[in-house]
């Protein structure tokens, strides 16, 4: 099935994404990470396009979406939240399933506890909400957060540079056998474009927000009782198994499927990721 890609307009920002699948199908929305953009999706979505409505734009800052520059946007995930809460209101998408990975999962916790009655099913694919999680790799971030001095600010540069891109973050417990460069090389692209790291070094900073909000996207677990299935690279760097289990505590019926690989899991296992999918979604929607 083909895929389309699209812009939809939200206030200021020119939100770019891909959707295929029928327009009646059960919808899927996906949320892609730091610092990638739906491009990482670009096998799952056949995947799953006979079956379901797959929907993935580019958040802020990211990707092919258009926004104003730092300084008449300010680049927050309640921000980024409130662009796709506006994304797909403008696209009438009442119901939905989300697929959350690294940073799109504190943007989509977020608008599932502003409209649980949206959400269908929760897919968290290396996406974390407990401090489990985090592995011991984030010290110039958590510097950062402590004191976001000029120098530490500095300091976190060095995430954004194509070296810790391709691998830190892509090669890291990946077969490299199986790891197309398509995903890293665009990714080291996109981040030289002009203004693009200080607009991710904005992000990094606010990412302690996620944190302050942990508590309240497991409430939300408890509360409104969201199917959930985790699947993770069992070898991501940043965020470690033990957060994939941690969903149990809230979500005690929680499918947890850790995989042979690093961060970018789709990169190597989108098959294996699309068939967990299925069946998952299969028992919910």
């Amino acid at each position: 099935m083909s895929v389309s890609y699209r812009t939809q307009q939200v206030g200021d920002v020119a939100v770019f994404y891909r959707e295929a699948g029928a327009r009646d199908a059960p919808v899927l929305l996906l949320l892609h990470g730091f610092p990638s953009s739906s491009h990482m999706f670009r096998e799952l979505i056949p995947l799953l396009a006979d079956r379901y409505r797959v929907i993935a734009p580019d958040l802020p800052g990211f990707g092919q979406t258009h926004a104003p520059e730092r300084g008449a946007f300010e680049y927050t995930f309640d921000n980024l939240a409130d662009v796709i809460g506006g994304f797909a209101q403008a696209l009438h998408l009442e119901r939905y399933a989300l697929y959350v990975f690294d940073y799109g999962a504190p943007v989509g916790f977020r608008l599932a506890m502003a409209h649980p009655e949206r959400v269908t099913a929760l897919i968290s694919q290396n996406g974390n909400a407990y401090l489990d999680g985090f592995s011991d790799e984030w010290g110039p971030w958590q510097a950062y957060w402590r004191d976001p001095s000029p120098e530490n600010r500095e300091a976190c540069r060095e995430a954004l540079s194509a070296e810790t891109i391709e691998h830190w973050q892509y090669r890291t417990g990946t077969d490299p056998n199986l790891l197309a460069p398509d995903g890293y090389l665009l990714d080291i692209a996109l981040m030289s474009r002009p203004g693009a790291q200080e607009i991710q070094l904005d992000l990094i900073l606010d990412y302690r927000s996620n944190l302050d909000l942990y508590p309240e996207f497991q409430a939300y677990f408890r509360e409104h009782r969201p199917p959930l299935l985790a699947v993770w690279g069992r070898h991501d760097p940043a965020f470690i198994p033990a957060g994939a289990e941690a969903y149990k505590r809230d979500l005690p019926d929680a499918q947890v499927h850790l995989l042979d690989t690093g961060h970018f899991a789709l990169e190597t296992h989108a098959s294996e990721i699309a068939q967990f999918m299925r069946n998952f979604l299969g028992m919910h929607l």
